[in-house]
């Protein structure tokens, strides 16, 4: 893995999947096909889509624990606090040897570890998060760029990290 490449091919990722409009019925429909997804890879995964200050969706698979549900919360923060994807943010933090306790953020409040991915609006901005955890972090951060890609019809192809 090159960080850098990865963090220009998340800035891409970030830069396309935007949605014209954003509510409750897409939230729905974008939580059934990550659903759908997560059911592919036999794992046990917790999924959110919120707005800042409402959930929407949840879901959490079999064999999914409370500690996903957390690991969501503290992850979804880092998307409102920055409006970038937390993966993005792990890395950045960790390119410049950093950490978001160095920035003053608690650890028990913030998680710089892939997964939460911003739900931008044209004409908008930053209005919410679709995130996931059960999977290692790049993994989980790819399964809603997947998820996203296919909803908002561009090639996965396009915008994946490299393996």
């Amino acid at each position: 893995m090159n960080t850098e490449q990865d963090l220009k091919v998340i800035a891409e990722q970030e830069a396309r999947l935007r949605f014209e409009r954003f509510d409750a019925a897409v939230a729905w429909e974008l939580g059934v096909r990550l659903k759908e997804a997560a059911e592919g890879l036999h794992s046990a995964i917790a999924m959110d889509i919120s707005l800042f200050g409402q959930a929407l969706f949840f879901y959490a698979m079999p064999g999914a624990t409370p500690d996903n549900a957390d690991w969501i919360r503290r992850k979804r923060n880092v998307v409102q606090r920055f409006h970038r994807s937390s993966y993005a943010v792990g890395l950045m933090l960790k390119q410049k040897e950093s950490s978001l306790e160095a920035r003053g953020l608690n650890p028990q409040d913030y998680a710089a570890h892939g997964g939460s991915f911003p739900i931008f609006v044209q004409g908008v901005g930053c209005i919410g998060a679709i995130t996931v955890s059960g999977l290692p972090q790049r993994e989980d951060h790819e399964l809603v760029v997947e998820v996203l890609a296919g909803y908002l019809g561009l090639p996965y192809e396009e915008l994946a990290l490299d393996p």
